[in-house]
């Protein structure tokens, strides 16, 4: 491997090697390079997100409720297993999104206590809109693989995180 070819990881998995050659430093191939990635789609998100005056989570919130299907609506529960935030933080959201006339609150028909939270024409238009752009881009950043490779890198990412989502 040339020096052109190497990236960051490369770089200080072989400082560590040559500082701690009693450690296998080989997990940070993968994981250092997961993180780094992680941190650079992050940047990409918001960077797409905020073309469409969105925060990240925003747009988590409003794209469960889009992938609820018509009506677009949900429980608060329901949002907080999809999101995975705590109730307080769930309810400032919603707060936030109904005065930004993204989502509206109505009584839940069956369950006189509960309410449903649901999309605005507004909120749909908007989400449509940013989850498109999302795609465009991460469609561009995944340019450098084959259609195989990517199948193949989403196959053994899912190995990794199975672990964590069960």
């Amino acid at each position: 491997m040339t020096d052109d070819a190497q990236d960051e990881v490369d770089r200080l998995v072989t400082a560590w090697r040559a500082e701690r050659p009693d450690l296998d430093v080989e997990p940070l191939q993968v994981l250092s390079r997961v993180s780094r990635l992680a941190k650079h789609l992050d940047r990409a998100r918001r960077a797409a997100f905020a073309e469409h005056d969105l925060e990240p989570w925003e747009f988590d919130v409003l794209t469960a409720l889009r992938r609820a299907g018509k009506p677009y609506e949900l429980s608060p529960g329901a949002l907080l297993r999809a999101t995975l935030v705590t109730s307080g933080t769930m309810t400032n959201r919603i707060d936030r999104l109904a005065q930004a006339g993204l989502v509206r609150r109505r009584p839940d028909p069956e369950d006189r206590r509960g309410v449903l939270v649901s999309l605005t024409e507004s909120g749909l238009a908007r989400v449509d809109s940013a989850f498109s752009d999302l795609l465009r881009r991460e469609h561009e950043l995944l340019g450098s693989l084959s259609a195989d490779d990517q199948h193949a890198l989403a196959a053994l990412l899912r190995t990794l995180l199975a672990p964590f989502d069960s």
